[in-house]
């Protein structure tokens, strides 16, 4: 079984993830999208971080009505902040019959020199790239797919100021994520 993983904070989840694991499992890339929630990135800030279990609750909300797609809290019980090889070496441990890769968008692809241990990523793992706007000229390295996907202009940072500023976000989020949202007062 081939599973795709994308790795996020999910900070909260929303339509333009959703859309972008729709897209790749219709394109026949996966036989299903594992959304890995993670707890703590190095590289995000975290004053404006939702706890962990909440994110997770809101991602498998989203997720419920999506029979190939369904969350993963891998990384909670992982030495902190969680390492992407770290993660992936414990998946291949976990379930040795199935072929994991990284759905990323553009701009983390960008960055990927950064991150620790890289190099062993790459080797063992392809990685499916999807476009953001605002990024420069593609990267050509080793098991990196760029995907033909549409350009989605959309991100947690965007959702949850309009969250905050109680502007409409109907066309962002899926109903129910926005129902727990303003139920439980999560970034408001």
């Amino acid at each position: 079984m081939h599973i795709g993983l994308y790795f996020g904070s999910f900070n909260p989840v929303h339509n333009g993830h959703l859309s972008i694991a729709e897209e790749m499992y219709r394109q026949k890339l996966f036989d299903a999208v594992w959304f890995v929630v993670t707890p703590n990135s190095p590289f995000k800030e975290h004053a404006t971080l939702l706890d962990e279990r909440k994110r997770l609750e809101l991602v498998n909300i989203a997720l419920k009505n999506i029979p190939y797609c369904r969350a993963s809290d891998i990384e909670f019980n992982m030495t902190r902040p969680s390492y992407t090889y770290l993660t992936l070496r414990k998946l291949r441990e976990l379930y040795p019959h199935y072929i994991f890769s990284i759905i990323m968008g553009e701009d983390n692809l960008n960055s990927i020199e950064k991150w620790k241990n890289y190099e062993e990523i790459l080797q063992n793992h392809s990685i499916y790239v999807y476009p953001r706007v605002g990024v420069g000229q593609k990267k050509e390295l080793k098991n990196v797919f760029y995907i033909n996907l549409p350009l989605l202009n959309i991100s947690s940072s965007m959702v949850r100021e309009r969250l905050k500023n109680k502007e409409n976000v109907q066309s962002l989020l899926p109903e129910e994520v926005i129902n727990n949202i303003e139920k439980e007062s999560f970034y408001l």
